[in-house]
């Protein structure tokens, strides 16, 4: 009997003993391919030395030093690291515990920017339907993840919601990718002159669509026209790169191969790889002069900011990527993912597409390829394909309510950035048959 209040009281979970690489064992021996990083987390796998070894020292000197007291040379050198390779216009660095953490953060650090800056009026956010920013109550308010939102609603702020960047439910017929984003971006500016221009702090979205949609790719000119509309009224643009950022598309941050650099940014799991609880907010020069200029305080903060042994792991994390070339392997070993996913998957009848870049890929599961009719949600395939994967020694990161908050299924791939081909092919096998297993259960 557990004492542990865990995520499902209806599940009976493995008890994890060990990681090394790419795989993670349970107290009975099994042995299981991790091939989500968890939750897109493990960028270096599992038990990686360099990064104990560095944990290990920041133990011996320091763990802990609260913020309102001090900083530590080790979160300073984390700060300078990614403050050097951030998108240009950003200098400096926020340290939260995590993705939500660092939602919530940016949140209320945009709307004091506007505080600051004399314009109060400004009260408004908007996102994307079918998103996901976290659990705590601000992120669940700007997300619009059905499921995780519903019964809570009463207690979220008021936000507004345009169409997500969903290329295969979302572009109609004979339709470019090109206009489609026009179209988007159209939406966005309808949105914000109906709320008031003046009266809107700024625009969240994930830059490549994560847990919620699976993998979902913004197309051409839409992001650099989302950043003309921001500049043009004024307004903040935040992107959520917790999943998809920190090395996990091919570059360090997905926004690189937007051509955009947005005014706040968020990451998380891929900064510290799991060694660690950290997350942070990236923040442009102008917005951090606002509060240099004028209070000098940003009213927030939590216990943890800064927290010495995780920055520790993740400058540690950061180091390995740039010296292994991490970046060059997830862009090699995901162009592999590619064209194994469409071997294997392909022609499948109940694969109505397959989605992604670098090492985050998704596949989305149908019941009609041609009208792209979902399952019944009441058949739980994503779970059903969970439970499949994990009977073969593999880890993966199915959801549901894909095409619409309740109806679809998608499968999320994000393996460590440390995968080779052979683990490539080895995960594209074992979802292979987990999927068709699953499905021929559904039957």
């Amino acid at each position: 009997m557990t004492s542990i209040f865990h995520r499902s009281l209806a599940h009976d979970y493995p008890v994890a003993v060990s990681g090394a690489g790419l795989v993670i064992r349970d107290a009975a021996g099994r042995a299981y391919l991790d091939a989500s990083g968890g939750a897109a987390v493990s960028c270096l796998g599992h038990s990686h030395p360099d990064v104990l070894a560095a944990m290990h020292a920041q133990l011996d000197s320091l763990a802990y030093a609260h913020t309102s007291f001090f900083t530590t040379a080790v979160a300073e050198e984390l700060a300078a690291t990614l403050v050097a390779d951030a998108p240009a216009g950003m200098g400096h660095v926020y340290f939260l515990s995590g993705g939500s953490e660092a939602i919530e953060t940016a949140l209320k650090m945009a709307r004091q920017y506007f505080v600051e800056i004399g314009q109060p009026q400004r009260r408004h956010f908007i996102g994307r339907r079918q998103s996901y920013h976290g659990n705590t109550l601000g992120a669940l308010a700007i997300g619009h993840n059905a499921a995780r939102r519903v019964q809570y609603a009463p207690l979220l702020i008021e936000a507004h919601h345009v169409s997500p960047a969903y290329d295969y439910r979302g572009r109609s017929p004979g339709e470019t990718p090109e206009a489609y984003g026009a179209r988007l971006a159209a939406e966005l500016a309808g949105e914000i002159d109906r709320l008031g221009p003046d009266s809107v702090i700024a625009f969240v979205a994930e830059t490549v669509g994560g847990a919620t949609c699976g993998a979902i790719t913004a197309p051409p000119g839409y992001f650099c026209a989302v950043r003309e509309i921001c500049d043009r009224h004024g307004i903040l643009l935040i992107l959520d790169e917790v999943m998809c950022g920190m090395g996990r598309t091919g570059t360090l941050h997905a926004c690189e191969q937007e051509g955009v650099a947005p005014d706040l940014m968020t990451i998380a799991k891929g900064l510290g790889g799991g060694f660690a609880p950290i997350g942070a907010v990236l923040v442009a020069d102008r917005v951090f002069a606002a509060f240099d200029r004028g209070s000098k305080l940003f009213q927030h903060g939590h216990t943890y900011l800064g927290h010495a042994l995780a920055c520790a792991a993740g400058l540690a994390v950061q180091k390995v990527i740039k010296r292994d070339g991490l970046l060059a392997n997830v862009q090699a070993q995901g162009a592999h993912l590619t064209r194994r996913l469409g071997e294997r998957f392909g022609n499948h009848h109940h694969v109505g597409d397959i989605r992604g870049r670098g090492l985050f890929q998704a596949v989305e599961l149908v019941a009609d390829r041609d009208s792209k009719a979902s399952f019944d949600p009441a058949l739980k395939l994503h779970a059903r394909i969970k439970a499949e994967a994990m009977a073969r020694g593999l880890m993966v990161y199915p959801s549901g309510g894909t095409a619409d908050g309740t109806r679809g299924d998608h499968v999320l791939l994000a393996p460590p950035f440390i995968a080779t081909a052979a683990d490539i092919d080895a995960i594209v096998e074992r979802l292979g048959e987990a999927v068709d297993a699953a499905i021929d259960a559904a039957a």
